[in-house]
């Protein structure tokens, strides 16, 4: 049966390395360490231990060159080598790789952080620079900033008083959380609740699904793996979840009989965006 197993993929894996090989023949890439057959160099970056990077990156420099499975990947660790892909060729890196989790969770990279480099990138940055965070608007929004510092303060004190530990990663993270949702969803979730718990366990699953590798953005041919895995499964169910988060806050906002804020939040202005657009 192994044997079997084998014969049938190893066609598979000489095409896809003979294809590679005609894709990459003529292009001159930067140093780096030669990865081993169809993994490249996958047993060698971990992104738990960025010191490894670091390491390879002293021995090939500040511009070094991996292969991940058949994906080709470009390292850049200097703050000069970094100037030149941000800024002065920022054309040709300006866009992303469509990799499986990114297309699943942003609609099929449709929003600014990992929409391709296109006119409706561009539409969709005007937007963010003339409506979202212009100068008035961050201006507007510095009383809820400070209420939630005041808060945390408050909260420090009470523990202290009471000879309790205090994690500040956890509350730094509870306020930039916080602060977020009130610009954006008008919210503020409290401490302990079935909606704060929700939301907070629908981030946790998101940041742990963008960490984890998916075959088939290494190893294209290899995708079916990803529903074995249970990936594609916990992939969609994350979306579906957000999604109906997404739309109940969309519904808060449009119902009329909902209590408005005095402030508007950041769905207020799309919203009122896409109706002076509709007219």
């Amino acid at each position: 049966m192994a044997f079997l197993t084998i014969l049938f993929f190893l066609p598979i894996f000489l095409f896809f390395l003979i294809q590679r090989r005609k894709t990459h023949k003529n292009i001159c890439l930067p140093p780096g360490p030669r990865g081993l057959p169809i993994i490249g160099n996958l047993h060698q970056f971990d992104g738990s231990k960025p010191q490894n990077v670091w390491k390879l990156s002293q021995k090939y420099g500040p511009l070094m060159s991996l292969r991940l499975g058949f994906l080709p990947v470009l390292i850049v660790s200097s703050a000069k080598m970094a100037k030149e892909v941000m800024k002065t060729h920022d054309l040709e890196f300006c866009s992303r790789p469509a990799l499986l989790t990114l297309k699943k969770l942003s609609y099929n990279c449709s929003d600014l952080a990992f929409s391709p480099y296109n006119d409706y990138w561009r539409e969709m940055r005007k937007i963010c620079v003339v409506h979202l965070f212009n100068s008035n608007r961050v201006k507007n929004f510095r009383p809820i900033r400070e209420d939630e510092v005041s808060r945390m303060i408050e909260k420090i004190s009470k523990s202290v008083v009471a000879s309790k530990p205090v994690s500040l990663s956890e509350l730094m993270m509870f306020l930039t959380c916080t602060i977020i949702c009130r610009f954006g969803f008008g919210k503020r979730y409290e401490d302990e609740g079935t909606e704060r718990s929700r939301f907070h366990a629908l981030l946790n699953e998101s940041q742990a699904l963008f960490a984890s590798i998916c075959f088939s953005d290494y190893f294209p041919f290899m995708g079916w793996l990803d529903k074995l895995t249970g990936m594609i499964g916990r992939l969609e169910n994350n979306f579906k979840e957000f999604d109906r988060f997404y739309q109940e806050l969309i519904e808060e906002h449009l119902d009329p009989k909902e209590p408005k804020n005095d402030q508007e939040d950041i769905i207020d202005v799309l919203l009122q965006i896409r109706k002076e657009r509709r007219i």
